[in-house]
């Protein structure tokens, strides 16, 4: 596993990293499957892993903090989130900082997320939605410096809403974000835009999820494919949305190079971008840690495929997600 320099933080973590919103409750998840899968990943050498209170009302951050346990000699960075006190997503300018991030909840939620993990202090403690329109709120300001100052977390960072990239832009100019949390594939490239520029100016981590567009580009979906009630795919993979998903899929899969799959080429994009600090593909088994984490093998994509699949950008609209 390589590992790349995450930021102003000088910490360095690998470069295939682990999301862990599918242990949380989605359909088909398994607590002992997921354990198995977070162990293979850590002797494979995977070093961040990323969670979130919401997934699973804690469930997600438990079996991290069982692992973590099981593995005390390993050095392991844990990043999670505290969920919008009006638990909305995804944030609006529209809604009062009051009823988003006051300084008590942000209290409140850390420590929540430290009994869950059963760890001293949080390595990356993210907010879990953003509005640039709380960018000048005194109050999380000061939260976050007291978290800092009190040991709890060690640095701050923010998941910006989907399809929205530089809604976080003021937030990083008051200097206190260490990283942030963007939606980047090959059809969500508008982060390179504006976004990574900034970041790579101001020595700002990215982490990069949704690398696989909730699943569009592993190239399984079909247009029967279906989902339990419930389940946020079904949000995403609309009947208006999911027949260009795969018109899309289908021109881009011509484009797969011999010996690798959509999967793996999805994966390689992203690596190939040098301001990207780690990538989080969500895994609950361990065939897919293996086949995920074999990407991190510094082999990268021909320039012309590169310049091929730049011309799959998809820019679409703001959507609901966690």
């Amino acid at each position: 596993m390589r590992t790349r320099r995450f930021g102003r933080t000088d910490w360095h973590v690998s470069e295939v990293g682990y999301g862990m919103w599918g242990m949380g409750g989605w359909t088909g998840s398994d607590d002992q499957e997921s354990l198995a899968s977070l162990h293979r990943a850590i002797e494979l050498g995977c070093t961040f892993f990323d969670t979130a209170w919401v997934y699973g009302n804690g469930r997600s951050e438990k079996l991290l903090g069982a692992t973590l346990k099981a593995h005390p000699r390993s050095k392991l960075l844990v990043a999670t989130k505290i969920p919008p006190k009006n638990m909305r997503w995804p944030a609006r300018d529209s809604y009062r900082v009051e009823d988003t991030y006051p300084p008590d909840h942000i209290r409140e939620y850390t420590e929540k997320s430290l009994e869950n993990l059963g760890v001293d202090a949080i390595d990356l403690q993210q907010f879990h939605v953003w509005s640039d329109a709380w960018a000048d709120d005194d109050g999380w300001k000061r939260a976050v410096d007291d978290l800092r100052t009190s040991g709890l977390v060690r640095a701050v960072g923010i998941s910006i809403n989907r399809w929205e990239p530089a809604n976080v832009i003021r937030a990083l100019d008051t200097g206190l974000i260490d990283a942030v949390q963007v939606v980047y594939n090959i059809f969500d490239q508008a982060p390179e835009d504006e976004l990574f520029p900034y970041c790579q100016a101001h020595d700002i981590a990215v982490i990069a999820r949704v690398p696989f567009d909730e699943g569009s580009l592993t190239g399984t979906l079909t247009a029967e494919s279906k989902w339990p009630e419930g389940d946020f795919r079904n949000l995403y993979f609309t009947p208006d949305t999911l027949p260009e998903t795969l018109e899309r899929v289908d021109r881009l899969e011509q484009l797969v190079p011999s010996g690798m799959d959509l999967p793996e080429l999805a994966l390689r994009f992203i690596l190939a971008n040098p301001g990207v600090g780690t990538v989080i593909p969500g895994m609950r088994r361990e065939v897919n840690v293996e086949r995920n984490l074999r990407v991190s093998d510094g082999e990268k994509l021909p320039p012309r495929l590169m310049d091929a699949l730049r011309n799959h950008r998809w820019d679409r609209a703001s959507a609901l997600s966690p």
